[in-house]
């Protein structure tokens, strides 16, 4: 089994006693068209540091899930506000109600699933600062950078989820590599799936950075010092 398949059967799980069954449904499906890239790189950090860590037994695709489900919530609460379907549903059309329910899910089912690691406090910093991002981005030129903000984010978080699942860290250096990559992953618009996303070289990239810093315990506090 694959790590986007490990991860959206985690994510898939986290979700599973969710009613009613068209809210599940419909979360079901947004996971079963996503790119499972972030959740693939918190497994990728793992193992970067510890080659042996197996996703399964050490609980590295529910970190991997977490990740995944903040995601997908943030991502969907991202395209609402721009779309605003509130405001051209006709009287009774209640798709646009189930859709920003189903945000409020998914972003509450993946910090439950982060609550207890050392990934939380970071999770929290993603939220708030997409927040920020979707409150400054009105009438603003530079409006798709900070709608792009969310992935160089949610990458940091990946990072943080998978170094410590395994007893290590995520210096600065690290996230600023993770922002990187997710800018360079993201240059249309869109996650591609993790295997065109991440090479052989992303994995040694994350450990050596990882290494090489091992004795600095700082981690900013926002993921991409904004």
């Amino acid at each position: 089994m694959d790590d986007a398949v490990r991860a959206r059967d985690a994510a898939r799980e986290a979700l599973d006693d969710i009613e009613p069954d068209r809210l599940r449904e419909v979360l079901f499906d947004r996971l079963d068209e996503t790119s499972m890239t972030p959740g693939v790189l918190t497994v990728l950090s793992a193992r970067a540091l510890d080659p042996s860590v197996d996703a399964d037994a050490d609980g590295l695709a529910e970190r991997a899930a977490g990740v995944q489900l903040i995601y997908e919530g943030l991502r969907l609460t991202r395209t609402l506000t721009h779309e605003e379907p509130w405001l051209t549903a006709e009287e009774g059309d209640i798709d646009g109600d189930i859709d920003i329910l189903a945000a409020d899910v998914l972003v509450s089912r993946g910090f439950y699933v982060l609550a207890r690691t050392d990934a939380a406090k970071r999770a929290v910093e993603v939220v708030r600062a997409f927040g920020r991002d979707q409150t400054l981005r009105q009438g603003q030129d530079d409006a798709d950078t900070l709608d792009r903000n969310l992935e160089a984010d949610i990458f940091t978080l990946s990072v943080v989820a998978g170094t410590t699942a395994v007893g290590g860290d995520a210096p600065p250096a690290l996230l600023e590599y993770a922002a990187e990559l997710a800018r360079e992953c993201d240059a249309e618009g869109s996650l591609p799936p993790a295997t065109a996303a991440f090479s052989d070289a992303t994995t040694e990239r994350i450990a050596s950075l990882s290494v090489a810093s091992r004795g600095d315990d700082r981690v900013p506090s926002s993921a991409t010092d904004r």
